[in-house]
């Protein structure tokens, strides 16, 4: 059979599997879960007799290894790095080829949050992506890690950009999803729950490496307050972004920028907002005292905030991209931008979902259809390249998310 999405009753999982479906190079799709009921609906969702249900507990190593080698391709659209690393260590063991889509570079696993990840004995944290990578090649298999809108897109993007000048010199990601901007007044921080939102916020607290003088430092999340405005696709917008940790690739891939970063889109008001609860300490995990009961800040917070924060009927989201580059070709400066403003083209399917499943469902086909042969852990910005780039543009703008290039 043909590709196995891991997740497949979550958003993401889902959105894999529908894009898949409608690919006549697809011939057979696996959607996996805990939960038969759930994996129906999805199933009945997509309606396509090429889809099939498989109920599994990944932590039964025997039976998901069983099931992998039923397939050619795994497409993991899983809800955080414990699942993701379980699901990948059993793969490249298996010698199934897979594509990620969680915010790491399983390379160069992030050493300040283990999360449970369960490393094989004798091993540091810090060499299990080593491990992991030098397992993937000698068996042989290929592991996209990172493929989604951030990490994914935005990487595809600014690395392609950096092959076609001679220098690079700084590169920025703006990314995020947010409230269409009628939405937005109706929430509070003037967000809406299109993600997991602890995670989310665990991304607001942590410190993360960017590039700066060309060299790699910490810096706090949630700082370095940019406003931009966005006046393409017929919009015309002002919006901001703060540094978060969405691409910890190119740390490893692009060590030779002077400067990098990642940053979140959100709508004016919201970083200051996210400020403020710092300041606080609500986002605080360290347990507290109250009325005789330890309680954590950030828990107690999403408790209150998470249903504020829901869809109401009808509301939809926005996905936005504005990506730069600077450097020198043929010695003169030369600057080249990314722009993206996607809007959701159904009600069932957001566009959080279109922006992250669609690119890694591009990507597990390409994979099927042999067009990706690296082994080992392999970027998004080393995997789509050439013309394989201007393909997964193309079959990006075929689902109507479209990338515009200006060089200036």
């Amino acid at each position: 059979m043909d590709i196995l999405v891991f997740g497949g009753s979550g958003k993401i999982g889902s959105a894999i599997a529908y894009d898949l479906a409608q690919q006549k190079e697809v011939g057979s799709i696996g959607i996996v879960g805990r939960h038969k009921t759930t994996l129906d609906k999805v199933q009945q969702w997509i309606g396509s007799d090429k889809v099939k249900v498989h109920v599994l507990d990944i932590n039964d190593k025997e039976a998901t290894t069983a099931l992998m080698k039923q397939y050619k391709v795994g497409a993991l659209g899983l809800p955080n790095r414990k699942t993701s690393y379980k699901v990948a260590h059993t793969a490249i063991e298996a010698g199934l080829n897979i594509v990620d889509t969680i915010e790491e570079f399983h390379r160069t696993p992030d050493t300040d949050e283990v999360e449970g990840l369960e490393v094989p004995q004798g091993l540091a944290i810090e060499d299990y992506g080593e491990w992991l990578h030098n397992t993937a090649v000698k068996n042989g298999v290929t592991f996209v890690s990172g493929m989604g809108f951030a990490p994914g897109l935005s990487n595809v993007t600014l690395g392609e950009g950096i092959r076609t000048i001679d220098e690079a010199e700084k590169a920025v990601a703006r990314v995020g999803g947010i409230p269409s901007k009628e939405a937005a007044a109706r929430h509070p921080l003037r967000y809406m729950i299109t993600w997991a939102f602890e995670h989310v916020l665990r991304e607001y607290v942590i410190k993360l490496k960017v590039i700066k003088g060309g060299k790699i430092v910490e810096v706090d999340a949630a700082t370095e307050l940019e406003p931009f405005r966005f006046n393409h696709f017929g919009k015309d917008e002002q919006l901001e972004c703060a540094v978060t940790p969405g691409m910890p690739s190119f740390l490893f891939t692009r060590p030779q920028l002077k400067e990098f970063a990642e940053k979140t889109v959100r709508w004016p008001g919201h970083w200051q907002g996210v400020q403020t609860l710092k300041e606080c300490g609500l986002l605080s995990i360290e347990p507290v005292e109250f009325a005789g009961h330890k309680i954590t800040p950030r828990e107690f917070l999403l408790s209150l905030i998470t249903p504020r924060l829901i869809p109401n009927e009808g509301e939809t989201d926005v996905c936005v991209m504005y990506n730069t580059l600077t450097g020198k070709k043929n010695g003169k400066p030369i600057k080249i931008e990314y722009f993206m403003w996607d809007e959701p083209k159904r009600a069932d399917i957001s566009s959080m979902m279109r922006v992250t499943g669609y690119p890694l469902a591009i990507t597990a086909k390409m994979m099927l259809m042999g067009k990706i042969t690296e082994k080992g852990i392999v970027a998004p910005e080393d995997a789509i390249k050439g013309e394989l780039y201007r393909e997964f543009v193309d079959e990006l703008k075929k689902r109507d998310i479209n990338i515009l290039e200006v060089t200036t």
